[in-house]
C-alpha cells in the first residue's frame, strides 16, 4: 500500500469499503499517509493546523475546549480505530467553536488529506453518510460532558473521572496528576486536591506523588451514580 506500511490498514476504518467505489477507494489507499504525534502535542484546527481526516491506530486523543481565563474542559477522548473529524474542520460547515486536540500518549494516525475528504464528502453519499453518524457520536459526547458539568456535583463528577481513568489504563494504579484531573474536570486543581484528600481519608484511594491507586471502586461508583 502506498505511504507506508500501516499498523492498522485504512480499510478498517471505513465499514462501507466495499460500498466505494474503485476510483475513491484506490485514491484513499493512495493518499492516506502515517503520521505520528509525539505525547503532549497539541493541535489547533482554527489556528490553521486543518490537517485533514485523522484515523487513530495507536495512542490517545483528548479532545478540549479553552476559555478565555486559560481554563480546560476535556470533551471526549479518541483511542484506536476511533476518527477524529474536527481535525478536518477547515472543510466542515458551520463550526462556530475552537476545539483542540491534545496527544496524551505517542499516537499514529492515518491521515486522510482535507482536499480527498471533501471530494469525497461531496461524491461519496457513504461516506457523507458515515461522516454525520461520527459527528453525531461527538455531540452526545459533548452533550454527556455538559450534563455533568451542569447538574452533577463535583465529587460526583471526580468520582466519575477516576472510573474512567481506570478502565482505559485497565487498572487501579493511576499515574495522574491533581491538575490533569482538574483539567477533565474543568474545575481548579485545590479544589480537585481537596475531593482527593476526602476520598483518601474515607478509605477509597491512596495518594503519592503522581500517582493514585483506588481502593474501593465499588463505592466510587456508588458515589459517581
Amino acid at each position: 500500500m502506498a505511504g507506508g506500511v500501516f499498523y492498522l490498514d485504512v480499510r478498517e476504518f471505513f465499514p462501507f469499503w466495499e460500498a466505494l467505489t474503485q476510483e475513491h477507494r484506490e485514491d484513499i489507499e493512495r493518499h492516506c499517509q502515517q503520521r505520528r504525534f509525539p505525547k503532549g502535542s497539541v493541535i489547533m484546527p482554527s489556528k490553521g493546523d486543518c490537517l485533514g481526516l485523522m484515523m487513530v491506530q495507536s495512542g490517545q486523543f483528548r479532545a478540549f475546549v479553552l476559555s478565555d481565563s486559560g481554563k480546560e474542559v476535556t470533551l471526549y477522548r479518541l483511542y484506536e480505530l476511533d476518527i477524529c473529524l474536527f481535525s478536518a474542520s477547515c472543510i466542515m460547515n458551520n463550526i462556530q467553536f475552537d476545539i483542540h486536540i491534545e496527544a496524551e500518549q505517542d499516537t499514529e494516525v492515518l491521515l486522510m488529506p482535507s482536499p480527498l475528504f471533501d471530494t469525497l464528502m461531496n461524491q461519496s453519499i457513504d461516506m457523507a453518510n458515515y461522516a454525520n453518524q461520527l459527528m453525531a457520536s461527538r455531540f452526545s459526547d459533548v452533550m454527556w460532558t455538559l450534563e455533568q458539568v451542569l447538574f452533577k456535583s463535583m465529587d460526583s463528577r471526580l468520582a466519575q473521572v477516576l472510573l474512567e481513568h481506570a478502565r482505559n489504563a485497565q487498572s487501579s494504579e493511576l499515574s495522574l496528576t491533581h491538575e490533569i484531573l482538574a483539567r477533565d474536570l474543568g474545575s481548579a486543581r485545590e479544589v480537585v486536591t481537596r475531593l482527593l484528600k476526602y476520598f483518601r481519608d474515607e478509605g477509597l484511594l491512596e495518594l503519592t506523588r503522581g500517582r493514585i491507586c483506588l481502593l474501593n471502586e465499588a463505592r466510587l461508583a456508588a458515589i459517581a451514580g
